[in-house]
């Protein structure tokens, strides 16, 4: 049996607001999961069911195989992370980190002790006499994380915890908080909308929209297997670019060129889709400039560049259709150049224009 377990979890508001639907997934002790998608999608609703913040309306959440429905918040092993900190602005960094052994009768000793390991495994340790005010973002959201980790609890929540720092102390705490849970092995759930974030940090990730889950599964999975439109979409930076277009006679029209695609289905869905909309995908990293065999051959113009460094987004215009291509910056063509590039065959991505699913 799971960890964690969700069965048919539900958030039905007062008003009638239907937040989160049938929401179902099973953790194992010790994963890191990661709950993604966009604002309002019900990922920190369902973050503090799981916390025992909000009641559910429907369903059964389990902690061991335990119902833990009607538990309250301090009697679930759970410590949570909060997007603002919720640090005593009034207690220094060592107060702030002792405050829940303090409430619970712990030892002085035993608490100092636990209190210096932490701040040493955080890089607190000069820090401990300082005020909230007196820090940085960075650490002070080292101390929210390190008032979880003292507590020796058996399960992380944690809800947009990065979103309030700059981007390099993102990248450095996105670091330190995968090494501390690989040091505590603790189950951690751990919510963004930052797709990058999931993608670096996640054992698992579960994409949600409008509060259904999407799919469920490892990054190499959603990114190399993603089940709809919308998860190909989220997932990805560039985002996957998509075209419209009737499939007939197993060729597509992408712009002003004709693409194959008749070696990505089988008879009979040739039979099925032929006259029908499909979604052509792919993704801006996965194309080769020029004109390739065992391809689809793209002609366009070129509207933008973007130099990152490491690589160089192009912006193009296909007859109409606009594309996002990521490519070497030594091969960065000219602005309003006319190129062509080429997108292999098992690169290729196509989705049922209505269901905007996968066709596999």
């Amino acid at each position: 049996m799971a960890y964690l377990t969700l069965k048919d979890i539900n958030k039905i508001y007062p008003n009638g607001f239907h937040a989160v639907h049938d929401f179902n997934l099973e953790i194992e002790k010790g994963e890191f999961i990661v709950f993604v998608g966009p604002s309002g999608c019900g990922k920190s609703t369902t973050l503090r069911m799981i916390a025992g913040l909000e009641d559910i309306s429907k369903g059964e959440f389990l902690i061991d195989g335990v119902r833990a429905n009607e538990k309250g918040p301090k009697d679930r092993g759970i410590a949570m992370v909060f997007q603002s900190y919720a640090l005593y602005p009034q207690m220094t960094v060592y107060d702030n980190l002792a405050f829940g052994l303090t409430l619970q009768g712990v030892d002085e000793d035993v608490i100092e002790e636990k209190v210096m390991n932490v701040a040493k495994i955080l890089g607190l340790t000069d820090y401990l006499d300082r005020l909230p005010r007196a820090l940085s973002g960075g650490q002070r959201q080292r101390v929210a994380v390190g008032r979880a980790l003292i507590r020796k609890v058996g399960i992380f929540l944690m809800d947009e915890p990065l979103s309030n720092l700059d981007a390099k102390q993102r990248v450095t705490m996105r670091s330190e908080i995968s090494q501390i849970h690989r040091g505590t092995k603790a189950t951690t759930i751990y919510v963004t909308h930052d797709q990058t974030e999931a993608m670096t940090m996640a054992d698992r990730i579960v994409v949600m929209k409008e509060g259904y889950i999407q799919q469920v599964g490892s990054p190499y999975e959603l990114y190399f297997n993603p089940v709809n439109v919308f998860v190909a979409g989220f997932i990805g930076e560039p985002p996957m670019n998509f075209v419209r277009s009737t499939l007939k006679e197993g060729r597509i029209a992408v712009g002003g060129n004709t693409v194959d695609v008749s070696m990505k289905l089988s008879a009979e869905q040739l039979k099925k889709y032929e006259g029908k909309e499909i979604v052509f995908g792919y993704r801006p990293e996965a194309i080769v400039l020029g004109e390739q065999e065992n391809a689809a051959v793209i002609r366009c113009s070129v509207e933008l560049t973007e130099l990152l460094g490491d690589n160089t987004n192009v912006y193009v215009d296909i007859d109409g259709i606009k594309g996002i291509l990521k490519i070497d910056p030594h091969d960065t063509p000219e602005v309003d150049s006319d190129i062509s590039f080429s997108i292999p065959n098992e690169s290729i991505y196509l989705f049922d224009g209505e269901t905007e699913m996968i066709i596999r």
